[in-house]
């Protein structure tokens, strides 16, 4: 038995969790680097029964899923995986399971988003680091308005966040009530209203066909010109060419955001370049406590999956 653990950016999935279970059982294969071209990926995962995969870091579509005849379980973290396809899967008889998962690190670090943007953190650093010393006025979010676009488990928090620094809170999305706004502390608006009096826009969407380019360039030319804004959610759900234009025409002031088109992100993107974006590499879940919980689920689940296929053969 053969298992591949796929895409350990930081090269800890050993540490996260006891694997001494499995490896007495299966031969584990820990893949550190990113292979999305898919001959490519199919020639890496042939000779394994199990694939871990983290989150969506590397899709599995039916054209992958085809091509390999000895898979029998892909052990996914999170509580669903949108990059796999499971109706492909379930065709080739190949189970699929998945692990828990909280949103505490994304919560947290959309505001670490919000708080090195307003306060300009990463430019003031590197001027220290660079030999300077104070380059930039900070903005104060008490009294300035946060726009949620979204108040499901994460946007709700954040947004209650907001109050705690005396922010005015703002909410929309398709299908959001007035109640479920004011639960959260928050009034409903307009989407275009939400937009215009934003001095923080975050989002807080799963991405969908009813979400994806959701936030085009018609949305971002209604922001103030001393507006962020943030995405910590999905990079499709923002226009990417549409942001890029509004960056480089500083029509807003900013962006800071943890997700993209593609990822990892290009080395020649605009983004690692722009002077007006903050720019993180899909981090916002990347915690040592949900690390944890994945790596010891998805033990759990090889394990569970071994004890059943073990005893039927």
């Amino acid at each position: 038995m053969k298992i591949a653990i796929l895409d350990d950016y930081q090269n800890v999935a050993l540490e996260m969790a006891d694997w001494s279970a499995l490896s007495k059982r299966a031969e584990i294969t820990v893949f550190s680097d990113h292979v999305s071209e898919p001959s490519a990926l199919v020639e890496r995962l042939l000779p394994f029964d199990v694939v871990c995969a983290m989150r969506e870091r590397t899709p599995l579509p039916r054209n992958v899923i085809e091509r390999l005849p000895n898979l029998k379980l892909i052990a996914s973290t999170g509580g669903v995986n949108a990059s796999i396809d499971v109706v492909a899967a379930g065709d080739h008889g190949i189970a699929v399971v998945h692990t828990g998962y909280r949103s505490d690190p994304t919560i947290e670090f959309t505001w670490a988003l919000i708080l090195a943007s307003a306060r300009h953190v990463v430019a003031e650093s590197n001027s220290v680091r660079s030999g300077g010393w104070q380059q930039t006025v900070g903005t104060d979010l008490r009294g300035k308005t946060l726009s949620v676009l979204g108040l499901g488990n994460v946007g709700s928090q954040v947004a209650r966040i907001g109050t705690a620094f005396g922010m005015k809170l703002i909410a929309w999305s398709q299908n959001m009530t007035s109640e479920a706004a004011k639960a959260a502390g928050a009034i409903l608006v307009s989407k275009d209203v939400l937009f215009e009096r934003a001095d923080i826009l975050t989002i807080h969407l799963v991405l969908s066909g009813r979400t994806r380019g959701l936030v085009g360039a018609a949305e971002l030319e209604r922001m103030k010109p001393t507006a962020w804004l943030i995405n910590a959610s999905r990079g499709p759900i923002v226009e990417e060419q549409a942001l890029i234009s509004v960056l480089k025409a500083k029509q807003i002031a900013g962006a800071a955001i943890d997700v993209f088109d593609v990822e990892p992100l290009p080395p020649n993107h605009p983004f690692r370049t722009l002077d007006n974006i903050l720019a993180t590499p899909h981090i916002g879940y990347v915690s040592q406590g949900l690390y944890k919980t994945f790596y010891e689920d998805t033990v759990s689940n090889i394990r569970k999956w071994l004890d059943t296929h073990q005893a039927v053969s």
